[in-house]
């Protein structure tokens, strides 16, 4: 027997990962300077914009992915429903960081 997964568990799991992505992308940015040295040539600003591609892309999948699968498979309630629970954790992580930023400092 097939067991059904919870749309809000897969959603926050989603979510999890899309801020786990944006907080390595950060660090590398963070960092770059210590990792890379000072280099501000053609190839950084390529390298910089492809990143951004990519993690658009990534970002993309991540969100997006899901949803989309489930409304090709003919469940566009459950897509409009688990984009919603994507989004709304994204929202809940993202007042949640502003608050701790605003307590902190």
């Amino acid at each position: 027997m097939k067991m059904k997964k919870n749309p809000i568990v897969e959603s926050l799991f989603l979510a999890l990962v899309e801020i786990v992505y944006v907080f390595l992308i950060a660090l590398i940015m963070k960092n770059g300077n210590q990792l890379f040295g000072n280099v501000d040539t053609l190839l950084s600003v390529a390298v910089f914009l492809l990143l951004f591609v990519l993690s658009a892309a990534i970002s993309g999948v991540l969100i997006f992915g899901k949803p989309i699968l489930l409304y090709l498979d003919k469940k566009k309630k459950e897509a409009l429903q688990m984009l919603g629970y994507i989004i709304g954790w994204l929202l809940a992580f993202v007042f949640v960081f502003f608050l701790v930023l605003a307590l902190a400092f």
